[in-house]
């Protein structure tokens, strides 16, 4: 097997070209664009495609840095979406997600990998970069909220807040339960 060079970089405006390659015309799935986490329910339907893009675009250009972008071999070929929880808004509304504690978090809420990169550890990897990240801009406490799909192997599109496995094996442990396939997982940071 070749040894791949790896990278992760946070989503700046100059990395912005290849966040857009990496999610394609459709803005990863069905015109997300990542920001249906961001939105309320209307907001999102009423947004998709193209509203999005210049919506995710607008924070990128405004200087925030709403996730990271995993590069093989100099390519965009992941995404994590990851930032403090009160930057999205849906999980404020969500009674299976709701805060576990009184305590602040950072959460991770989506991931996009690329098709030919899929089930090779990426999501792993950038779990892992999201924790330096999540430390960098001052968390204490890094949460995800994965599924535990019911048929193995469950569509792309239906695990794209990621695998309990996948945080496991980067160091989360299990906080809460409030539905069979949605664990929220912590990690506390040093």
């Amino acid at each position: 097997m070749v040894a791949r060079a790896f990278a992760v970089q946070a989503l700046t405006a100059e990395r912005w070209r290849d966040f857009t390659a990496l999610f394609g015309r459709n803005g990863a799935c069905g015109g997300c664009w990542c920001m249906y986490w961001r939105q309320t329910h209307a907001e999102f339907e009423r947004r998709k495609g193209a509203a999005n893009r210049r919506a995710m675009n607008a924070l990128v250009r405004a200087g925030e840095v709403p996730g990271l972008l995993a590069y093989v071999d100099g390519e965009p070929a992941g995404w994590c979406c990851v930032g403090p929880r009160e930057s999205f808004g849906r999980l404020a509304r969500s009674r299976i997600l709701a805060p576990v504690d009184e305590e602040p978090v950072w959460s991770i809420v989506c991931f996009f990998v690329a098709r030919a990169r899929r089930g090779r550890g990426l999501t792993v990897r950038l779990l892992e970069a999201a924790k330096v990240h999540a430390r960098r801009g001052g968390a204490r406490i890094l949460e995800g909220y994965p599924v535990e799909p019911r048929q193995s192997p469950a569509p792309p599109t239906f695990v794209y807040t990621g695998l309990a496995t996948a945080f496991s094996q980067a160091g989360f442990t299990e906080v809460a339960r409030r539905s069979p396939t949605r664990p929220i997982m912590r990690c506390r940071l040093r």
